[in-house]
């Protein structure tokens, strides 16, 4: 197996993010991942949607898409259907996936599609100044809620573990070693990954910061047995960090460069690929 480095998922590109923000950890993680794990560069695609957030794959060495808002999931499972030998990585923020884009995530987890989506949440929109987003907490002041938020905050935790995922982390881009060995297990999980990453907005959310997240976050060990274990452990803590879950008896993902497509899809899918329309249902 070939041995690759950091460097090798570069593109030479300097990223722009404000100094002190999370992605840039994030960024790190998915590059020393993909090369802990061997994949070849040219074997990875990262799709990403808009916001901070979103100008990961600008930066990223391997294959890139820039989607639009909230629209990453459905190009990248598109991605994975027609090229199943590829290592797909979905990047995003908390406003693109579980505002604009929380329909997408949902039907993703259940379809169970071998994709890994990643998502900095921050809990605020950062690239529009701030405003308060899908994960800010209830009665957090913003210019758009300057009198607090109204609204409990979506729980990423919760929804993609009901939806159907079979692989749910948390991690924190103050940890980015923790972070790393997240990412190698969720991009060998055979199905679904999602891994939600704490990562902090040093501009404009003024009280989730590294110091609050060192203070808050409860590592876990071990991911739940059963979905009692599940429940209870997100009932003790709203910040745990670790494997949460994975779902016992999922196939063993095949990875294996140079595969066809043909190879790896299912009948049907493998006759459409190649232009038989009876193959539709």
């Amino acid at each position: 197996m070939a041995t690759y480095t950091v460097r090798d998922y570069a593109n030479g590109n300097q990223p722009t993010w404000c100094p002190g923000c999370g992605d840039y950890a994030v960024l790190k993680a998915i590059q020393r991942a993909l090369a802990d794990l061997g994949v070849p560069p040219e074997q990875a695609v990262l799709v990403s949607g808009i916001g901070c957030s979103g100008k990961i794959g600008h930066y990223f060495g391997g294959y890139s898409i820039h989607t639009t808002h909230g629209r990453a999931l459905p190009v990248a499972q598109g991605i994975v259907a027609a090229r199943p030998d590829l290592t797909v990585i979905v990047a995003g923020g908390d406003g693109d996936g579980y505002g604009i884009g929380v329909g997408h995530l949902v039907h993703a987890a259940r379809r169970n599609l071998p994709l890994t989506y990643v998502v900095m949440d921050n809990g605020v929109y950062g690239n529009t100044k701030g405003q308060t987003s899908p994960t800010s907490p209830a009665g957090y002041q913003s210019s758009t809620t300057p009198i607090g938020n109204p609204d409990h905050p979506v729980r990423p935790l919760w929804l993609a573990w009901a939806s159907g995922a079979t692989f749910v982390a948390q991690g924190f881009s103050g940890d980015v070693t923790g972070l790393v060995d997240l990412l190698r297990r969720a991009i060998r999980h055979p199905g679904f990954a999602l891994v939600n990453v704490l990562s902090p907005c040093v501009v404009f959310n003024k009280t989730h910061g590294y110091e609050f997240y060192r203070q808050a976050v409860v590592p876990v060990p071990e991911p739940a047995r059963t979905a009692a274990e599940y429940v209870a452990l997100l009932e003790r803590t709203d910040y745990p960090v670790g494997c949460l879950w994975e779902a016992p008896s999922v196939p063993a993902r095949r990875v294996e460069a140079g595969l066809e497509p043909a190879a790896l899809a299912p009948d049907a899918l493998r006759r459409l690929l190649e232009g038989d329309a009876e193959a539709a249902p």
